[in-house]
């Protein structure tokens, strides 16, 4: 490791305090994104026992107890409805720039 010699003599190691972030991959995902809340806007095939209404009438995902979506598979963290999901879900790519951010809400 480096060193700088500090005028008093005093040794100061230096070392790299940034790193970069980890990429975010399916392997690392951690599915933040299935807590917020999902509109439905366009017919995707959604089943119906997955999809309710807000107070203003709108459907939009059901949603656990604890927040996270209904569709998410809490053993492996996918889409339970993948090929069915929302367009909002097809919208929110991993890595995104909102993904990032979720992620950073998340503390992950």
């Amino acid at each position: 490791m480096p060193q700088i010699v500090h005028p008093d003599e005093t040794i100061i190691a230096i070392k790299n305090v940034t790193s970069a972030p980890e990429p975010v991959t399916c392997a690392n995902c951690q599915a933040c994104c299935c807590q917020l809340e999902v509109r439905i806007v366009t017919d995707t095939g959604v089943p119906f026992h997955y999809i309710e209404y807000d107070k203003w009438g709108s459907e939009v995902m059901k949603r656990a107890d604890d927040g996270w979506c209904q569709a998410l598979d809490r053993n492996t963290l996918m889409c339970s409805i993948y090929e069915n999901r929302p367009l909002v879900c097809r919208e929110f790519a991993m890595a995104s720039d909102e993904c990032v951010t979720e992620r950073d809400l998340a503390g992950i």
